[in-house]
C-alpha cells in the first residue's frame, strides 16, 4: 500500500435527535477535514457524486476549495457519473482544478451507479440511450471528455471573430493542464471494464462491489479485476505504471466510544442484487490494530492495489473522522508499507 486516503460519501440530512446536517455543513466539513487530513500526511480525499439525493452532486467547487486550502494531498472523485456530464464542460472544470491544485486532481468517473430516481440523466437532457442503465451515453460522453483533455481541437476557429486573431483550424477546450489525462481513472464494477479501462489507458478504481457471485470471496475476486486490468494495459502497450484503488470500511477499535460505535461492524461479504444482477460487495474491518493489520495483509486485492480508500461515516463530523483517519495513519498504515506525504 503505497498511498491511503478517505472516500466520502457526502451524506446531509436528518441525523436524528432532532438535529440538522445541512448540505453547506457537509461541505465546510468535507474542507476542514482535508485539511487536517493534509497536516497528518494522508495521500488523498475522494467523493462520491450522487444526483437527486442528499450526498455531493457537484463536486468540483469543493476539490477547487479544498486545493486552495491544503498542499499536498490529492483530491478526487470515486465516481462521477458521466451520464450526466457534458463532457465539454467537465473537461473545463477538471483542468482549472487541476491547475488550481497544481495536478493534485485524481478524477474518477464512471457510467455511475443506480440512483434515487428514474433514468435522472433525461432530465439533465440526454436522451437517446439505448441501453436501460444508459452505458451507452456514458461511454460516448467519456470519449469525448479524453479527446478534449488530451488537447485536441474540437471547435472550428472563427477568422472573422475580433476575438480570433484571424486564427484558422480547430480550436481546444481551455484551460488545458498538461498531464491530467494520466490522472483520469475509471470506476469498474467488474472484469470487463476493468479490462477496457486498461487497453484506453486510464488508472482503475475497484468498486466497493463486483458484478460477479462465484462464492469466491470478494478480495479474490478483484485481485483478479486488478490482474485482468494490468494485464490489458501492457498488452495494449501503454508505457508506465497505472495506479490502482480500493476502497474499504476499516475502523480501527482504539478506544471504548470505538467498540460501541464500531464494535459490531465486523461482517464477512455480503451477496445482494443491484442492477439486477448478483453481486458480492467487500467486508468491514473493525478491531484493535494489531488484529487489522493482520487482516489487511490477507487481504488480496489490498495488497495487489497501490492505493487504499477509507470510506468514513462523514455525517459524524470532522473530529470524529479526523481521529479514525489518524488512528489508521499512526497504528495500522506503516504496517503495510505506507510512509506517508508529511513534510
Amino acid at each position: 500500500m503505497q498511498r491511503f486516503g478517505t472516500l466520502s460519501f457526502g451524506h446531509y440530512g436528518p441525523l436524528g435527535g432532532g438535529r440538522q446536517l445541512s448540505a453547506g455543513d457537509s461541505m465546510l466539513q468535507a474542507i476542514d477535514l482535508a485539511q487536517g487530513m493534509d497536516e497528518l500526511g494522508v495521500d488523498g480525499t475522494y467523493f462520491r457524486v450522487h444526483h437527486f439525493a442528499r450526498q455531493q452532486s457537484s463536486p468540483m467547487p469543493l476539490l477547487a476549495a479544498i486545493a486552495a486550502k491544503t498542499e499536498r494531498i490529492e483530491v478526487g472523485t470515486g465516481v462521477i457519473d458521466m451520464r450526466y456530464e457534458n463532457p465539454l464542460y467537465l473537461a473545463e472544470e477538471a483542468a482549472a482544478v487541476d491547475l488550481i491544485s497544481g495536478g493534485r486532481l485524481a478524477l474518477g468517473v464512471s457510467r455511475g451507479s443506480p440512483e434515487t430516481v428514474v433514468r435522472g440523466y433525461e432530465a439533465f437532457g440526454y436522451t437517446g440511450s439505448t441501453d436501460p442503465r444508459g452505458a451507452d451515453i456514458a461511454r460516448a460522453h467519456f470519449d469525448l471528455f479524453l479527446r478534449a483533455i488530451e488537447g485536441e481541437g474540437l471547435a472550428e476557429r472563427d477568422s472573422s471573430s475580433p476575438f480570433g486573431g484571424g486564427a484558422t483550424g480547430m480550436q481546444r477546450i481551455e484551460p488545458h493542464s498538461p498531464g491530467l489525462r494520466s490522472r483520469v481513472w475509471w470506476g469498474a464494477g467488474n472484469r470487463d471494464s476493468a479490462e477496457w479501462a486498461g487497453r484506453i489507458g486510464v488508472n482503475l478504481m475497484s468498486s466497493t462491489l463486483l458484478t460477479s457471485a462465484d462464492g469466491r470471496p470478494f478480495d479474490i475476486l478483484q485481485a483478479e479485476q486488478i490482474d485482468a486490468f494490468r494485464a490489458a494495459w501492457r498488452e495494449a502497450g501503454h508505457t508506465g505504471e497505472p495506479r490502482v484503488s480500493v476502497s474499504r470500511s476499516i475502523f480501527p477499535l482504539m478506544t471504548a466510544e470505538d467498540h460501541l460505535t464500531f464494535g459490531g461492524r465486523q461482517d464477512g461479504d455480503q451477496i445482494g442484487v443491484i442492477d439486477g444482477m448478483r453481486s458480492t460487495f467487500g467486508k468491514t474491518y473493525a478491531a484493535e490494530p494489531d488484529v487489522l493489520i493482520e487482516q489487511l495483509k490477507d487481504d488480496a486485492a489490498i495488497t495487489a492495489a497501490d492505493t487504499l480508500m477509507l470510506t468514513i461515516p462523514s455525517q459524524l463530523g470532522v473530529e470524529f473522522n479526523l481521529r479514525i483517519v489518524e488512528a489508521f495513519a499512526t497504528h495500522v498504515a506503516p504496517a503495510l508499507g505506507w510512509t506517508g506525504t508529511r513534510g
